[in-house]
């Protein structure tokens, strides 16, 4: 009994972080060029209610203007404004002040009259940057690779459903086959939504990604009473086909943030690799929690169970928990359908 509570608390020391991570989303601020040495600038601070973070762009000193009122729509304090800016903006610095004291990070996107973009993203540890004539290609390969890194590890949906299907594998073999059937088809999906090739609403979306999640938990009951479904007898053609859902939920995320118009290829690529690389690790993760969780099993049986003991164990507490948190995105975001 001690160990089942002792598995349960660090499924949920897994998971804490990527809820905290929800709670304190990035804000946003993007620098648009409308005419020599003129800029619109939108700035989304990350709110709860009527509370704003501390935080408040910061343009160049010789910039003339400033924000004079903003509006909470959603989930962000929003301010917009006009600043003109003799000389243009290369080589100034643009910065977040509070920054330094969250735990948040920033992305900042300057697009420019000749249709060239500059992505940057801040945080607590860098908390301004120089403005360049042309955006350097590495630059923007590790600023969409993190931006991938961060949103499947802070997106607690897409990382449940992953969660879920690992309970459903059991063997390395079939795991490798699902992770790869995911990965592909929200490769698919991502790179059309994001190109402008399929056009789909987020709101039904987002509702339908967690009702995926309710169905992959209600499969793990299934295959616990011997009763295994489709996801269980072949949950890579599961894991292709609610793959490609997440894949627009990745997009939503990305067109959020926009594609350097110059680096469309680049950009795409390496927000998908940083997608995978965060899904890697978070898999990496369970599975050695699983071993351990296993191993520990063998010692106090005093006989082998096998790498996958802890999995077979842990089956029905884990899917209750993964199908009521989805449960209740489910009936949240169908909520959301009006306003």
């Amino acid at each position: 009994m001690m160990c089942r509570v002792l598995a349960l608390l660090l499924l949920a020391m897994l998971l804490a972080p990527a809820a905290r991570a929800h709670e304190v989303r990035p804000g946003y601020l993007q620098v648009q060029e409308t005419a020599t040495d003129t800029y619109d600038i939108t700035w989304k601070v990350p709110a709860n209610g009527e509370y704003r973070l501390a935080l408040h762009a910061r343009m160049p000193q010789e910039c003339v203007g400033q924000p004079t009122q903003g509006s909470f729509v959603g989930g962000a304090f929003v301010e917009r404004w006009q600043a003109r800016c003799p000389g243009g903006l290369v080589g100034k610095t643009i910065s977040i002040d509070g920054l330094s004291a969250t735990r948040t990070d920033v992305l900042v996107r300057v697009e420019r009259l000749d249709g060239t973009t500059q992505t940057v993203r801040l945080d607590p540890e860098r908390v301004s940057f120089a403005v360049v004539a042309a955006p350097d290609s590495f630059e923007v390969a590790r600023t969409y690779f993190v931006l991938g890194v961060e949103h499947i590890l802070t997106g607690v949906d897409h990382l449940l459903f992953v969660l879920a299907l690992l309970f459903l594998v059991r063997s390395w073999r079939r795991l490798v086959a699902t992770v790869t059937a995911f990965t592909v088809a929200h490769s698919i999906t991502l790179a059309a939504a994001t190109l402008g090739l399929v056009h789909v609403s987020q709101t039904p979306i987002e509702a339908i990604i967690a009702l995926s999640v309710v169905f992959v938990a209600a499969e793990i009951l299934h295959a616990a009473r011997g009763r295994p479904g489709l996801t269980a007898r072949a949950p890579w053609i599961v894991a292709f086909v609610f793959g490609l859902l997440h894949g627009f939920g990745f997009a939503g995320a990305l067109r959020e943030v926009g594609l350097p118009e110059r680096d469309v290829p680049l950009a795409l690529l390496t927000f998908n690799l940083g997608v995978e690389a965060g899904q890697l690790l978070f898999i990496a993760v369970v599975v050695a929690l699983l071993a351990a969780l296993s191993r520990m099993l063998a010692r106090q049986s005093g006989e082998s169970k096998g790498p996958w003991a802890a999995e077979a164990w842990l089956q029905v507490p884990v899917a209750y928990v993964i199908g009521s948190v989805a449960a209740f995105w489910t009936v949240e975001r169908v909520v959301g359908f009006w306003p």
